[in-house]
């Protein structure tokens, strides 16, 4: 049985939320954690975070704690949601997904209408795929198997060679998807990065929800210690979620992740979500940050972070490899999130991923967003992605 905790009442000392906040949900008081500076209460016994070296417990300290946690959560156990998929639930996602690539499924699809197969077709779709972002090693290997693909089953109709494109395409992104390891680890911690704007906060908290609703228990930790409201936003979403939030006001952020993996192994949390402060790659001190934030986490837990995901906005284009390239030489990305893909995206990105374009890896989607409500962010299918890019 997975648990959610009762979360404890904010205590006077908590800051007032600003302008900007006072429009989110109402905050849930926040657990902080322990630090040299400022100090932390957090409900369940936290090591302090003024040191990033793991702890060193005894047996019988382990056994007592493991104990006292045991006591609490018997006194306070809430039965996590369980949401059915709704009838048409597949159906409408997919729907939401053709209207979100619609720029590309338009200018793609449209280009098999009327005409013949020749080679003003193949010039077409050339620039068509270059202008949704796929880059030109994507379209030189998708339009190559094409062309093989013509001759070999001597396809002489425009909706057949659009199929035989789709196919292709879904194949080539087929490297991208990959299921998400819940429960191999427990807890799973996750440490989550992006550049300011990305929708990086908001998708946590969507994550939070979805993983949930599958039954297990979650943990946040409040990392961004740089934007403003950043620590307030994750807050809400907490108590939107009924989920707790492991934060300091203006501390140290690898201290709060190490705080949060040891907060969830005594608490037996399924999954550990840790924000990270948004950046640009080309702000190298703040790179440095992340690759410390990284360390700090291994301390507290010599596998972790099991994932490190970065959050990635659809709309950026070409950018996005940029993107990719240097947060994964920084902390070695294991999974990507994209999001924003709601009608003015190309998607085609993707498949300048897939093709290990500009010195990127293959690295995984797990997840795609097309829009702001708690279910819009599912996870990453490449038939079906293949299918809206086409027009289909």
């Amino acid at each position: 049985m997975f648990s959610l905790f009762k979360r404890k009442k904010p205590g006077p000392h908590e800051p007032a939320a600003d302008d900007a906040s006072a429009a989110l949900p109402q905050a849930a008081p926040v657990e902080p954690a322990e630090s040299a500076e400022p100090p932390m209460e957090p409900v369940f016994p936290v090591e302090p975070a003024g040191s990033v070296e793991p702890p060193v417990e005894s047996a019988a300290k382990a056994a007592a704690t493991a104990k006292a946690t045991e006591a609490v959560v018997q006194d306070a156990v809430v039965e996590p949601a369980q949401v059915p998929a709704a009838p048409g639930a597949k159906t409408s996602w997919l729907s939401r997904l053709k209207q979100g690539l619609s720029r590309t499924g338009q200018s793609l699809g449209g280009l098999f209408v009327g005409v013949k197969v020749d080679e003003s077709l193949f010039d077409d779709l050339e620039t068509a795929l270059i202008m949704a972002d796929a880059g030109v090693e994507a379209t030189e290997k998708l339009l190559a198997a094409l062309r093989v693909r013509v001759r070999k089953d001597r396809l002489d109709d425009a909706a057949a060679v659009r199929a035989a494109l789709r196919d292709i395409l879904a194949d080539h992104l087929a490297p991208l998807e990959k299921p998400f390891p819940l429960g191999q680890f427990v807890p799973l911690v996750v440490m989550i990065a992006g550049v300011n704007g990305a929708g990086k906060t908001t998708s946590i908290g969507k994550l939070a929800n979805t993983f949930q609703r599958q039954g297990a228990s979650v943990l946040l930790a409040a990392g961004d210690t740089f934007r403003a409201a950043a620590r307030e936003q994750l807050v809400a979403w907490g108590a939107r979620n009924n989920v707790t939030v492991i934060s300091q006001d203006g501390g140290d952020a690898a201290a709060v992740a190490f705080d949060a993996v040891n907060a969830g192994r005594a608490r037996q949390a399924d999954v550990v979500m840790i924000d990270t402060a948004g950046r640009l790659p080309t702000q190298l001190h703040l790179m440095e940050e992340l690759k410390k934030i990284r360390r700090v986490i291994g301390k507290a837990d010599s596998a972790a972070p099991h994932e490190v995901l970065l959050v990635i906005d659809g709309n950026t284009g070409q950018n996005v490899l940029s993107q990719i390239r240097a947060f994964d030489a920084a902390v070695n990305l294991t999974g990507l999130v994209v999001t924003k893909l709601d009608g003015t995206a190309k998607g085609g990105t993707l498949a300048a991923v897939a093709a290990g374009s500009q010195g990127v890896r293959p690295i995984p989607v797990y997840w795609i967003g097309v829009g702001e409500g708690l279910d819009d962010l599912q996870p990453f299918v490449a038939r079906d992605f293949a299918a809206a890019l086409v027009g289909e």
